[in-house]
């Protein structure tokens, strides 16, 4: 896994390392622009005018959300990527901070519209997403939605074959979403997976 410290080396490349992935439809960044423009749309529909973004990064998708007026709040562990995201968005409320224990003390009373996290979450283990998803889902407004777009899959089969198609490229210290297992999670949450690529899905989660 990579640290804060790794995550500030990479922002220079982190955009266009992306896109040359997606363009070649191969992992981990297949259908990244897809899922991305498919949570905007997303965010839209709802009318979500309050965001908070996990893991923002350079702000790729919440400079979108905060051009069209929305207020957004960011969290990322890297400096580097925040000051870039706070570049595009001078209005936003971005803090530096580790996902991996929630959120900022600060924001424990902070409700919102909607949280969306893009590729960010396959840092934590399972227990560890099952844990934020659900303090996450007590943050929402009523009638609010969480969208988080990631390196996903709909069956561990399906993960397996894409682990075998990407050789030695596969990263055995992230851990990425299997749908059966999110619904699992949530037995009695409509939750709603719209798969992307062959390695990249979006999961919708109502607030309960």
């Amino acid at each position: 896994m990579l640290n804060d410290k790794g995550f500030d080396a990479w922002t220079k490349h982190y955009d266009a390392q992306v896109r040359a992935d997606d363009d070649a439809g191969t992992y981990p960044f297949a259908g990244y622009e897809a899922v991305l423009a498919e949570v905007y749309e997303l965010v839209r529909q709802y009318r979500a005018k309050t965001i908070l973004d996990i893991g923002c990064g350079t702000g790729h998708l919440t400079t979108r959300l905060h051009n069209d007026g929305c207020e957004v709040y960011g969290i990322d562990f890297s400096q580097e990527m925040l000051k870039k995201a706070q570049e595009k968005m001078p209005h936003a409320h971005l803090v530096q901070y580790d996902f991996t224990f929630g959120l900022p003390p600060a924001w424990k009373n902070t409700k919102f519209d909607s949280i969306i996290s893009t590729y960010a979450l396959h840092h934590l283990d399972n227990k560890q997403k099952l844990a934020l998803i659900k303090d996450l889902n007590r943050q929402l407004n009523k009638g609010g939605v969480m969208v988080l777009g990631d390196i996903a899959f709909e069956t561990l089969h399906d993960m397996e074959m894409a682990r075998e198609q990407a050789g030695e490229e596969w990263d055995e210290e992230e851990f990425y979403f299997i749908a059966e297992d999110v619904f699992r999670w949530f037995p009695h949450c409509t939750i709603r997976f719209i798969k992307k690529s062959h390695c990249a899905g979006i999961f919708i989660i109502p607030k309960n």
